[in-house]
């Protein structure tokens, strides 16, 4: 081998193990202390939940933090979200054309909760009228372990119609009656020109109001899927209707409702009565039931149609003392239930028992 071959494979090797070198330096300097997890290892899965809701000032993104990533193993946090947004003026719209998705928002991350799934939110206002608007979203575990797109929501955006004014309840029985007046402007001012349709909202218990039924045109609505004795709270959504799309408007300050109960327990049923030697005991058996207040006993005398009430027990007591009935041939005792609505639904009375003097 000639001298010049063996300096230049020396030279060779030397400049291998400074590469080596300076290429373990950069890993290091850059807080590397074991090899990288290899990308697809921790790449969340795609969100296919994203929503929105419109209300007067703009729109409302939600979506469910992924807990997994693509090849099912649990997230322990994501270090942001990429949310993408394009806008189509609505009249020039082309629906084979590409969405002009522009530079991401980024939205700060942060643990996953695999037992309660967080939820992300974003809300957009400054939206532009008679403009269309699309979003999608991607989650990050790191800057090089990004999922794919989202599903994609899409909403038109114009000048919001007015609130419904003079929102009521009215309570019936087994349910809540709503009215309000019609809503005929946009928040400007200007006269609505588009269909309009109206949104109900209820809350209860606290919780966060929900969407009760679907758009209705009508300015009433009746809430029949309601329990007895509990308080609701409803919030009413004017919604214009466009060609391409629908535009939130105004929502009602929240009103209250509880339904009436007007469906009585059941009769008693065993009633007897017992002379005795200081009146007549009537004795009868409970009627199965949380909503039992009490009974209610009646008393008629031969000769008379209807009968007298003359007292009233709780429902934990099934016997009552009628001290020295009046003279009579014979006395009619009659038992019912009162349960605890306000006021007390009463059931028929039971088949009368006679008792003889």
């Amino acid at each position: 081998m000639s001298k010049t071959v063996a300096d230049e494979k020396s030279v060779s090797v030397r400049l291998v193990a400074l590469c080596g070198v300076l290429l373990l330096g950069a890993l290091g300097g850059c807080g590397y202390k074991t090899m990288p997890v290899p990308p697809q290892e921790i790449v969340p899965a795609p969100i296919t939940d994203l929503r929105y809701e419109l209300d007067e000032k703009g729109v409302t993104l939600s979506w469910t933090w992924p807990a997994r990533t693509v090849r099912g193993d649990t997230l322990t946090d994501l270090s942001e979200f990429l949310l993408y947004r394009a806008v189509v003026p609505a009249d020039s719209y082309c629906e084979t054309c590409p969405l002009p998705f522009g530079d991401p928002v980024v939205i700060s991350g942060g643990v996953v909760s695999v037992d309660a799934q967080r939820r992300g939110t974003y809300k957009a206002t400054l939206l532009r009228p008679g403009h269309l608007f699309f979003f999608k979203i991607r989650s990050r575990a790191g800057w090089w372990a990004e999922s794919g797109d989202s599903n994609i929501v899409s909403f038109l955006w114009d000048m919001p119609p007015a609130k419904p004014a003079d929102l009521t309840t009215r309570s019936g029985p087994d349910r809540i009656i709503l009215s309000w007046a019609p809503v005929t402007t946009h928040m400007d001012g200007t006269v609505i020109e588009e269909p309009v349709a109206y949104q109900v909202y209820r809350s209860q218990g606290g919780g966060p109001f929900v969407p009760v039924g679907e758009l209705q045109e009508n300015t009433g609505f009746v809430d029949a899927d309601v329990l007895h004795g509990r308080k609701y709270l409803y919030k009413v959504q004017a919604v214009t209707r466009y060609p391409k799309g629908r535009v939130g408007g105004g929502i009602t300050a929240p009103v209250a409702g509880i339904p009436l109960d007007r469906t009585p327990a059941a009769a008693p049923a065993g009633v007897e009565g017992i002379r005795t030697a200081t009146g007549v005991k009537i004795i009868w058996s409970a009627v199965p039931g949380d909503d039992v207040a009490g009974y209610r006993v009646y008393r008629r005398l031969a000769g008379e149609k209807s009968p007298t009430l003359i007292g009233q027990v709780k429902a934990t007591t099934l016997i009552f003392d009628d001290p020295e009935p009046p003279g009579a041939e014979s006395w009619f005792y009659s038992v019912s239930t009162v349960d605890r609505a306000e006021p007390a639904n009463e059931s028929a009375r039971s088949p009368e028992v006679e008792v003889l003097p």
